[in-house]
């Protein structure tokens, strides 16, 4: 995958201004700790997305069957649809998908923009309050664009994977991979991209190989920042997590 010239400036521009001078540990900073009181995160049994600490609820599933398999996005910004309505975004479409086959799944997005790693991991135990049956986890871009180290963000991946079998032993998991542009070093970027088949393969999860395939880097297929997909980009993005996701769905429909 290239990036533009254009693309890599507009993400040096936007983690400075995300950011500020001298981050460079993989430690939540005070405005991380802020975003997350802030969340839009999931509520214990009715299917809302729920602030846990303002109340305020978010999209719910359209499938009202509370007993139905529940899929789960746990994601930043991009699993958000920034810039785009909510029903724009990649998770929806899935939904729409699932809906249309006539599928019995609910479909919860509890992406969140601005999400770290960190983040996604300090707010998974409320997330878990909500039944899962498949999380989709799409976490650690904005790690990569803030330079946190490498380690850290596997390290908060496998928690939250972790986290997530410890609470529904039978939940499967999806990893979707990321990649960022060379602008941190080439050894950074490598570090960062293996981190997901990586991971995958120790913990034993599904694998996305790059979640923005096709899609990262391609202006027409970017909104004005160049980070965020257009709705032709979200539609690219919902089908490369369903070559992956379908057949575990699949699956779960054959064993009930």
């Amino acid at each position: 995958m290239k990036f533009s010239k254009l693309y890599l400036l507009v993400l040096l521009a936007v983690l400075w201004a995300a950011c500020g001078t001298g981050r460079e540990s993989g430690q939540p900073s005070a405005a991380d700790s802020a975003s997350t009181a802030d969340t839009v995160s999931v509520g214990p049994a009715d299917g809302m997305a729920v602030d846990p600490e303002n109340g305020r609820t978010g999209e719910s599933a359209d499938n009202d069957d509370t007993s139905a398999p529940t899929v789960l996005f746990l994601g930043n910004s991009l699993s958000a649809g920034s810039g785009l309505d909510e029903q724009d975004a990649f998770p929806s479409l899935i939904r729409q998908r699932i809906d249309s086959l006539g599928w019995n799944f609910r479909v919860i997005n509890a992406g969140l923009s601005g999400e770290t790693s960190s983040g996604g991991l300090r707010r998974i135990d409320w997330v878990l309050r909500q039944p899962v049956n498949v999380l989709v986890l799409e976490l650690g871009g904005n790690d990569g664009l803030r330079g946190i180290p490498v380690d850290v963000t596997r390290e908060n991946l496998r928690q939250i994977i972790r986290k997530t079998r410890d609470v529904y032993p039978d939940v499967r998991i999806v990893l979707a991979g990321m990649q960022i542009p060379p602008n941190l070093g080439h050894d950074y970027t490598q570090r960062f991209r293996a981190v997901y088949p990586e991971l995958a393969e120790a913990e034993d999860t599904y694998l996305i190989p790059f979640l923005l395939e096709g899609v990262g880097g391609v202006d027409s297929l970017m909104q004005g920042d160049g980070i965020h997909p257009t709705e032709e980009g979200h539609r690219l993005v919902a089908e490369n997590v369903w070559k992956v996701l379908a057949p575990v769905l699949q699956s779960m429909r054959a064993e009930s």
